[in-house]
């Protein structure tokens, strides 16, 4: 389909997209020499960098590992970042990139949008960013969404993705009478115990969820992306063993698509759930209002029972979290009767921070000006251009790297990392796949900081998100940049 007011212009073919990634890993890993790294190191990093270096130093005498959350990129050491302005980002030591981390994905129309910026100075010139009391912007966010996302009869603002996530399942499990949960292998659904299972590679289970127990486990499993045999498998298996409540999935794939999956495979999902009783659950975290303004649901015609919202959700600001849905599902949020008289049992869910006005007034202004000014089709559109200019540059050097994207959210894969998996029929193999992965892991850190010092601020050297905030200019610009980055790689250990 065309871009109609969604970020995408033609899906991509994820079977041929995957088959390239199967090749990749096959393959030697290829990454910026040795020599150019060291010299990206001592020319930028050590010489221009200075005030970060020693920030950062001081910082870890007291932040463990230096840093507050996930995103910082930590090789050779975080960079510290004090403005944010479109499509840039500046440091303490008064370097400028380009943002193609965009905090993750949240900032759509770009980072510090005056548009956003100015209704929610107001709002800290009258009320203040939180009262703990109801204020009107939390029934015209909730309005806005569910006048966009059909699906999305009522909404519940919450404090990140993984408490959306928690809650879901609590809902699930209420509203189905079943004990199970079913989720993509390779997905990320937040932080919380039970959802922290077979995450970034397929066939982990727990074993990248260190300090969960196992036994809280006993209600979670995994099927394999883009593969409705196995989920049915699984579906079939659960029937006979207190039943499946949700079917949690991210709909361009897991981790944001990157290992893609095709539409067939997302409406099979649906399928399936109504087949087995279960929920349909779109973790729409990443792309909710980036992709279309009815979110991914909207470019692939599914009616999901409760979606997943977070980053977008308040343009950027802190409380960036909620969930929405059917109202029969919804319900068991609030207390009352159903549409027979029966009395709803409620999930348990909390928040004191949660739907505060400074999070409620920026996601509604930033939902009304991505609807305004159509800022996920121009995001998109600076996607493909990235991509295509990405894949011009790699054919030019005879990489083995692997670009594409899903409109606004694109992928540059030098190492293949989270495309491996692990096959318990085989348990011989998971020390090696263990070991593979880390030393991929190692090498997307070393082209992300090459990427760096090169002025291209990246999600762990392999995602990359455009913004609304992007000129064909700009993209041109970012593309010779890694173009630069690609002329000094090779294999590893040259």
């Amino acid at each position: 389909m065309a871009y109609n007011g969604f970020a995408i212009d033609e899906y991509l073919d994820a079977e041929a997209v995957t088959k390239q990634l199967d090749e990749l890993i096959k393959k030697p890993v290829y990454t910026v020499t040795s020599a150019a790294l060291k010299e990206y190191e001592d020319e930028y990093f050590e010489k221009k960098c200075k005030k970060s270096k020693e920030m950062i130093s001081e910082a870890k005498e007291v932040i463990p590992g230096g840093v507050q959350h996930n995103l910082a990129f930590n090789y050779p050491f975080p960079i510290v970042i004090t403005k944010a302005e479109g499509a840039k980002l500046y440091d303490i030591d008064g370097n400028e990139y380009y943002d193609l981390l965009q905090a993750g994905g949240p900032t759509v129309l770009g980072s510090n949008m005056k548009e956003v910026r100015e209704p929610v100075i107001e709002l800290l010139n009258t009320c203040g960013p939180s009262t703990g009391l109801f204020h009107e912007y939390e029934y015209k966010l909730a309005k806005k969404i569910s006048e966009l996302v059909p699906s999305v009869e009522m909404f519940r603002m919450l404090g990140s993705g993984t408490e959306a996530c928690m809650a879901a399942a609590r809902i699930a499990r209420l509203k189905t009478g079943n004990k199970n949960i079913l989720k993509m292998g390779g997905a990320y659904h937040g932080w919380s115990d039970q959802l922290a299972f077979g995450i970034r590679i397929p066939g982990t289970k727990g074993l990248q969820s260190r300090g969960v127990p196992n036994f809280v486990f006993k209600h979670t499993d995994e099927f394999f992306p883009n593969d409705l045999n196995d989920l049915e498998k699984k579906l079939k298996r659960n029937k006979v063993n207190g039943g499946t409540a949700a079917i949690y999935i991210e709909p361009v794939g897991p981790e944001s698509g990157t290992r893609p999956v095709s539409k067939e495979f997302i409406k099979g999902c649906e399928r399936l759930a109504h087949k087995y009783d279960a929920l349909l659950i779109f973790d729409e975290v990443v792309t909710g209002f980036r992709l279309g303004t009815s979110c991914a649901q909207g470019y692939f015609g599914v009616d999901p029972d409760l979606t997943i919202f977070g980053k977008a959700i308040a343009g950027g600001y802190p409380g960036a979290g909620g969930i929405g849905g059917h109202k029969d599902c919804m319900a068991h949020l609030g207390a009352g009767l159903d549409a027979s008289g029966k009395k709803i049992k409620k999930a348990l869910c909390g928040g004191t921070l949660a739907a505060t006005p400074i999070s409620c007034v920026a996601g509604y202004h930033a939902i009304c000006e991505i609807e305004r000014t159509n800022a996920c089709e121009q995001a998109g559109r600076m996607g493909d251009r990235l991509t295509k200019g990405l894949q011009e540059s790699i054919k030019k050097y005879n990489l083995p790297f692997v670009a594409f994207n899903q409109g606004s959210i694109c992928h540059l894969d030098n190492a293949g990392t989270m495309h491996f998996f692990i096959d318990w029929s085989k348990p011989w193999t998971i020390p090696d796949v263990m070991k593979e992965t880390d030393v991929r892991r190692k090498e997307m850190e070393h082209i992300g900081a090459a990427y760096m010092a090169e002025g291209i601020i990246t999600l762990a050297g392999s995602r990359l998100y455009t913004s609304a905030a992007y000129t064909e200019e700009m993209i041109d610009d970012v593309i010779a940049r890694f173009d630069r980055v690609f002329s000094k790689c090779d294999v590893l250990g040259k």
